[in-house]
């Protein structure tokens, strides 16, 4: 790095770090003084800083996000999934579909990976500084029912705003009141076209109103989901099957998955 490129790094980071005075008077004072190694020393010192200070922020956002640990793309066997599925999720990851407010919805029977796949996705995406949340639906929307019948609705409803990208895992197994389907889309309609969701479902959408009980609220649930969104198909064989039988050597059918709770982890 030339003696100008040096300074103007240092400048930047002095910037970023809030240090303004420093930044206007510290590069050219060190340069004047001929001092171009302490300036390196120091630019040194600020690029240290900068990425203690990014892993800390990551750090932060990993806890904030809930994402089930270990889920990543590292452990998630891109091989087994559908080639195009598999390079559709890595260019997702780079987090450019963030930009538009695009959904992510991923249709799968139980078992094919359609969760470790959502979580790696965020997992991926904090990397980058992004903020993300990932919940169970059912437990999501329970927390909106407490929150309504409190009248902090408006509350939780602003503070899930602030994230990116909303992950609601497994909504196929919600089987709500109307009161429950009404709190569910109120949060769809609040992010439309804001900011993101994703969500993982084993039913196609014309079975969507076992959840929103009424065909016109159904429709207008998907409408605002399918307007800027990506679908992701997941039809391999169940995914957690095939894991089961390379750790304890047990063939599985895949059909003893238990209902009442996330699928495919």
């Amino acid at each position: 790095m030339n003696a100008a490129a040096v300074a103007e790094r240092t400048n930047e980071l002095l910037v970023r770090f809030n240090l303004t005075t420093a930044a206007t008077q510290m590069a050219g004072r060190l340069e004047q003084a001929g001092h171009q190694q302490a300036l390196s020393i120091v630019l040194e010192g600020l690029e240290m800083e900068a990425e203690a200070r990014e892993q800390r922020k990551i750090s932060r956002l990993r806890r904030a996000s809930q994402l089930p640990p270990g889920k990543t793309f590292d452990t998630l066997e891109l091989g087994v999934l559908q080639p195009a599925l598999g390079r559709k999720l890595r260019e997702l990851a780079c987090g450019e579909f963030l930009d538009n407010a695009a959904n992510l919805l991923a249709f799968g029977p139980p078992g094919v990976g359609k969760s470790h796949a959502a979580s790696a996705l965020g997992h991926a995406l904090i990397e980058q500084g992004h903020t993300v949340l990932f919940r169970p639906a059912y437990q999501l929307v329970q927390e909106l029912l407490a929150a309504k019948r409190e009248l902090t609705l408006p509350r939780l409803l602003r503070r899930l705003d602030t994230v990116e990208l909303l992950i609601l895992d497994d909504i196929g197994y919600l089987k709500q009141s109307a009161e429950e389907a009404e709190v569910l889309f109120t949060l769809i309609a609040q992010r439309y076209e804001r900011h993101s969701v994703m969500i993982t479902s084993n039913l196609v959408f014309s079975e969507w109103e076992r959840i929103f009980k009424e065909p016109m609220a159904t429709a207008a649930a998907i409408d605002r989901l399918v307007h800027h969104s990506i679908i992701l198909e997941f039809n391999a064989s169940s995914y957690r099957n095939r894991h089961r039988q390379r750790t304890d050597g047990q063939p599985g059918n895949g059909t003893g998955a238990n209902k009442s709770g996330s699928e495919d982890k």
